[in-house]
């Protein structure tokens, strides 16, 4: 199995093999939280409208994400992984909407053979369907839209390759990484209401699910689901 970091937008399209979009704070970590919480699926949109579209012609949506990391107007939850936790998702369907995983996903769909969403909540789960699919892997932390900054999604991807070697890391280093990203520092800024510590906490809760992300084309539709422990 080869194993290859490619970055950003750029380096997820046309990326090839099993691969892996990488947010760690927030999108990917958000959406774990959701199927914790019971959501079934979880659809993956371009843009606000898109989603507020697929709402008006299905109330029962749940609507989550953000712009620029802020919460959308129209939409019920931002791209929170704290606010994800406390909800009963059971049974519901979300739309997730968000400035860098969500866009990475999209990108890099028309080229992989299997698609799989990860952050520190899922890695080795995440690896446990890689190595059971035994296809090259390409490996594709996102960043920042608007910047070089993402040192949290460069940790985890290199923690994923490590895992993927068949090491076993050490993870405090990965942690403090995570801890000392600009994105941790937002969410410990009081100025930022959009992103709460509580994100950064459970951002940070590694391998705490058992389960992986995919995601597939069904229909017109993308939509991310978890794997079941037993197939991951």
């Amino acid at each position: 199995m080869r194993v290859e970091s490619v970055r950003g937008l750029a380096g997820a399209r046309g990326a090839r093999g099993s691969v892996v979009v990488i947010d760690v704070l927030r999108a990917f970590t958000t959406a774990a939280y959701a199927c914790a919480s019971g959501a079934r699926a979880i659809e993956l949109v371009a843009t606000p409208e898109e989603g507020l579209a697929r709402k008006r012609a299905d109330p029962s949506l749940v609507l989550v994400g953000e712009v620029g990391g802020r919460p959308i107007p129209g939409f019920d939850h931002g791209n929170s992984p704290e606010r994800m936790a406390a909800l009963d998702l059971a049974g519901r369907r979300l739309v997730l909407r968000s400035s860098s995983g969500v866009q990475g996903a999209l990108a890099a769909l028309p080229t992989c053979a299997t698609l799989l969403l990860a952050s520190l909540v899922t890695a080795r789960a995440t690896v446990r369907v890689l190595a059971g699919l035994g296809r090259d892997v390409t490996l594709v932390p996102m960043g920042s839209p608007d910047g070089p900054d993402g040192p949290e999604d460069d940790a985890c991807a290199e923690h994923l390759a490590a895992l993927l070697r068949g090491q076993e890391p050490d993870p405090a280093p990965l942690l403090r990484r995570v801890r000392a990203s600009p994105a941790a520092a937002q969410a410990l800024d009081p100025a930022c209401d959009w992103i709460s510590p509580g994100d950064l906490e459970r951002a940070l809760a590694l391998d705490c699910f058992p389960f992986a992300l995919e995601a597939r084309r069904e229909g017109d539709a993308i939509v991310a689901r978890c794997l079941d422990p037993e197939d991951s």
